[in-house]
């Protein structure tokens, strides 16, 4: 129970047209989930997740629907979905999560980032054995009693529930599971109706590094420039 651990976010991205950046990154999940599952978001709960996590972030009905309808097209690009892995200045691991229709250009791009960014892009599985990939789901919270919640949803993979904030200073619920039991929780969140802003897949810290303000920018800036890459979905790092 408690606040619930968050890694530190970078505040550069903010400068930029974030909520650009943000539309099309759920525009390629959106058409990865169509490619994969069809265009019926009843019958497609990757689908759903994608619409619920568009609407979190305030995406107009209508480019939802204008992307669902782009991925049914024959001219549709063919995301691929690749990870990466590095290392930041001062030694702080870094996920990149990208979908590209041109993996060459791609990774050239991401080696650039963290060259000039003083980081060093590594081989996979050189990163990744320091996180946990886990389902990370966000409520509002409307008066729900947390023990009850916790009870309700155990036998469902739950792993961890607790409280945050989001950038607009709302206060949420964050339920997290292992990513294997992401799909079993969403389905309980559905049944039991409750009121749930987004359902992301992300990669998880098992330790944290703390480093002074200077140290803490120059990560950072690496992070924001990696984050504006029109090729990379989210960026991951274990900067307290």
């Amino acid at each position: 129970m408690g606040r619930i651990f968050e890694v530190r976010k970078s505040t550069m991205f903010a400068r930029w047209d974030k909520m650009a950046k943000q539309f099309s990154r759920i525009g390629k999940e959106i058409a990865i989930a169509v490619k994969t599952g069809g265009p019926d978001a009843s019958t497609n709960p990757a689908l759903r997740r994608c619409m619920q996590n568009a609407k979190s972030i305030n995406m107009p009905k209508e480019r939802i629907e204008a992307a669902v309808k782009r991925a049914m097209g024959k001219e549709m690009e063919n995301f691929e979905e690749i990870l990466y892995e590095g290392y930041a200045p001062h030694g702080v691991p870094v996920l990149v999560e990208t979908a590209t229709d041109n993996h060459v250009r791609t990774v050239a791009n991401i080696k650039s980032h963290f060259n000039k960014g003083n980081g060093t892009l590594g081989n996979s599985g050189s990163v990744s054995f320091q996180f946990k990939k886990m389902g990370v789901f966000k409520l509002k919270n409307e008066g729900l009693k947390q023990e009850d919640l916790e009870l309700e949803l155990i036998d469902f993979g739950l792993d961890e529930l607790g409280e945050s904030t989001t950038e607009t200073g709302e206060e949420v619920l964050v339920l997290r599971c292992a990513f294997g039991d992401f799909g079993n929780m969403q389905k309980a969140l559905e049944e039991k109706n409750l009121n749930t802003l987004s359902a992301e897949v992300e990669w998880i810290p098992t330790t944290t590094v703390e480093l002074n303000e200077e140290q803490a920018q120059e990560v950072l800036k690496l992070v924001d420039k990696l984050e504006q890459d029109e090729d990379v979905q989210k960026v991951f790092h274990n900067l307290k």
